[in-house]
This record gives structure tokens, sequence and C-alpha cells, in this order.
């Protein structure tokens, strides 16, 4: 069965992917109850040792991100050889699957949902490398499944779809985060519904309306005013609609993600979201 996993991003976003950071988050997931965290391997450490540290916290890795922005600031051979390394990590901790995403283009990253400078030359050889790293990532024993993330080569919903539906099932499968969905302008449900059986895994996050529409602040701006991304919940987003869109047969983790905690802690906003995924995912994952 589904488990409720934690990203730990809100801990390491602003202070850095250092040991004491991980272990103040790996510490409060343990206190909360979470069994399941986002597995980063820092550099420098094995997927042994890293296996080793985090279970220590009672806690198990979980659907993990290949992150590329898949534009001519990278080569192919280049990313297929990082595909090639994080796959050995990866299937080393006992995951057979992780998403695939592409988050910063700088224009995209001022100018966040809005598709800012579309170019569809850059769109086609962003979807054949993304081609490329998937099949990589398949041939080293991951399943890819595609992550939609504002600020990336793949942000509304035509340049999305167009990257599912001309690479196909056979190459690519859907991850969706149901915040960066919604800040989009996609119905993160019917979105999920359309792709209900290409779905091996989900961020659970949940957003604000004071920056979903006509704002003029940039993707950090709009994170930093805590009225973008919200604890689930609390937000806009149609969680009853997402969760009757998911297949019965997922089998995936649900994987909370709140990259800026709109309340006092991220302590407090971890434990506001465990509570909500137990009550609203009963049923759904291990207790």
């Amino acid at each position: 069965m589904s488990r409720i996993a934690a990203n730990p991003i809100p801990y390491w976003a602003s202070a850095g992917k250092t040991r004491e950071v991980f272990e103040e988050a790996f510490a409060d997931f343990h206190a909360i109850g979470f069994t399941a965290v986002k597995a980063d391997v820092p550099e420098g450490m094995t997927a042994a040792d890293y296996r080793a540290w985090i279970g220590g916290y009672g806690l198990s890795p979980s659907l993990s991100l290949f992150n590329s922005p898949f534009d001519d600031t990278v080569t192919v051979a280049g990313e297929v050889e990082k595909a090639k390394h994080f796959a050995e990590d990866q299937v080393a901790l006992g995951l057979d699957r992780t998403m695939v995403s592409s988050m910063a283009v700088p224009e995209r990253l001022e100018q966040p949902a809005v598709g800012a400078g579309f170019d569809e030359g850059r769109l086609a050889r962003a979807i054949d490398m993304c081609g490329a790293v998937c099949e990589a990532l398949k041939a080293g024993g991951l399943r890819p499944l595609h992550h939609s993330h504002i600020g990336g080569v793949f942000e509304t919903e035509h340049e999305i779809t167009r990257l599912l539906d001309d690479l196909g099932p056979g190459v690519i499968g859907v991850g969706p985060d149901t915040g960066h969905l919604q800040w989009a302008g996609i119905d993160p449900a019917a979105f999920i519904g359309r792709y209900a059986d290409r779905m091996g895994g989900i961020h659970i996050k949940d957003v604000f309306p004071d920056h979903l529409t006509g704002s003029a602040l940039s993707y950090r701006e709009a994170t930093a005013s805590k009225r973008l991304w919200a604890e689930p919940g609390l937000g806009v987003v149609d969680f009853d609609a997402v969760l009757a869109a998911i297949p019965e047969s997922y089998d995936g983790d649900f994987m909370i993600e709140v990259d800026e905690p709109s309340v006092a802690s991220k302590l407090e906003s971890h434990e506001m979201s465990f509570a909500w995924a137990r009550r609203t995912l009963s049923g759904r994952v291990t207790d």
C-alpha cells in the first residue's frame, strides 16, 4: 500500500543541503510519524550509507526526482550520463521509479506560469532530450514519470501534453504536482484523469489564490511571500476531485510538499500536513 512521504525542501531551500539541515528534517519527520522521505543522496555519500542514515530516523527512501533544464545549456550526452549515475543510486535504494522535471529556465522564473519566451524549436529539442534521458533511466531500472513544475520548459498545458503525447506511455509516465498544475491554470483532477493509466507518483501540494493570476512577482518572490504554497487543505486545490481521479490501482506514495510553509515553523507545517493526509487518505495509505 502507498505511504505518506515527505519532501524536506523547506528545510534546505534557503539553508542548503548540509548534513545538519537534513538531520533536523529527519528528526522532525520521525517525531511526526512519517515513514518515508524523498530520496536525495548527498554528494559524496553512497546509497547504502544514505539508506542507513535515514533508517536511523525510522525513514525509508521514497520517489526522488531527476532535474534538467533540457535546454541548450546542457547536452544530451551529458544529461544521459547524469541519468545513468542517478539511476544507479536510486535502484540501490530499492526504488523502481523517478520523477523527471525541468524547473530552471531564467525567464520563466522571472515570469512564472505563463509560458514566457515560448519557442517551438526549443520545445521540440527539449522533448527529444527528455526522451533520451528517459530511455537511459529505463535502461538503468527506473520508470520515468514526468513531474509538472513552474519555471521549466514543460510549464504550460500545451507543453506538458506535447511532451507526454509525443513520447508516449512506453517512454514516460506521469508524476503530477497538484500545486504546480493549479498555478499553471491546469485542473489537476482533469489532468490526472486524462493520464491516469500512466500515473506512478504524485506530489500533494496546495496553493493559495493570491498569486495565481495577474501577479507581477517572480517565482522566488511569490514563494517568499508565504501566500503561494499552502499546507494541503488550506488552498484552492480540489483534493476530493484529485483523489477521485487517481485510479484504485495506483501503487505510488503520496508525497507531501510545501516549499515555503505558510505557518510559523517547518515542524508545524509538516504536522498539519501529516494530520491532513492521515484523515484524507485513509484507506489508501499504510498507517
